[in-house]
């Protein structure tokens, strides 16, 4: 057996450190639509995900974030997937939920919520475009935001917040929302961070519950090597990174890099390719 990840504990359920990601599965690669579509027609079916999702497996990393409930062919690759090894993946769903204040509006919203209960989400985690809605800035609250936090709890979920603004999780801190964990997009670029870095990091290390990073490779425009390290670095130990991959290799790649981290080694991975491979440089082991 491979060696099994380190994990955390998320409102009373056990989570590894790392969560699959699911841009480079579903087509959303934050760099062009040539792109978008190289990943859709690789993985239009629900039998093309298997491969990248049983290397996740091989080392324990059995939860996957994102818009599950909304896209069925990965829906129904991660019940194949479970139904083959045996093996339950975690569902961390992030839908987008109507937060209009209105009976059509509410009635909507806990459509939504209990669709992601029937996809079989441990945690539901509404879109951050559904509740930056909501903030008001002035009285440092997230307006009606309880309602849907029942809703979920209602559905036997964990509630947490997908919270690209940073001031939703000092907010809900603040206010004692019943939130068990946030995602908030960190890397050492700040590539779609609404403020520095440093302030992120700090928002990260006050938050009262563990939270989920996302973009740690700035969607490919750092390599996996600089990427993790910093995100691992200037992380708690509680919090988690999720990282999406296009095949299996770049998952192998990415966990030997976390795990070289956590060891202080330097990681046991190919050179990368060159026209000139003789140049001495690159034939020291």
């Amino acid at each position: 057996m491979a060696k099994q990840f380190p994990r955390t504990e998320v409102g009373g359920i056990s989570l590894p450190r790392m969560l699959i990601g699911t841009n480079w599965l579903l087509g959303w690669s934050h760099k062009s639509f040539a792109m978008d579509s190289m990943i859709k027609s690789r993985y239009a079916t629900a039998e093309s995900f298997m491969p990248v999702l049983e290397a996740y497996l091989e080392y324990g990393i059995d939860a996957i974030m994102g818009p599950i409930s909304d896209q069925q062919h990965i829906a129904d690759a991660l019940q194949i997937c479970q139904d083959k090894l045996g093996k339950k993946l975690i569902i961390i769903d992030t839908p987008v939920v109507d937060v209009n204040d209105t009976a059509e509006g509410r009635a909507n919203a806990l459509a939504t919520i209990k669709k992601s209960a029937a996809a079989g989400a441990a945690f539901c985690l509404p879109h951050h475009s559904s509740v930056e809605q909501l903030v008001n800035k002035n009285l440092a609250v997230i307006d009606r935001l309880p309602d849907y936090l029942a809703m979920i709890r209602d559905c036997n979920m964990v509630p947490g917040l997908s919270a690209h603004m940073p001031e939703l999780i000092t907010y809900s801190d603040e206010q004692g929302y019943d939130v068990q964990t946030y995602i908030q997009i960190y890397n050492c670029l700040g590539f779609l961070m609404q403020i520095e870095i440093e302030t992120i990091a700090k928002t990260i290390h006050n938050a009262k519950k563990p939270v989920m990073t996302i973009k740690s490779m700035a969607a490919g425009r750092v390599t996996p090597y600089v990427g993790l390290n910093f995100s691992w670095s200037t992380l708690r130990e509680c919090d988690m990174v999720t990282l999406g991959a296009f095949m299996p290799d770049e998952v192998h790649e990415d966990v030997e890099i976390s795990f070289a981290h956590f060891e202080r080694r330097y990681p046991n991975l190919e050179g990368r390719s060159s026209p000139n491979n003789s140049q001495a440089v690159l034939n020291k082991g």
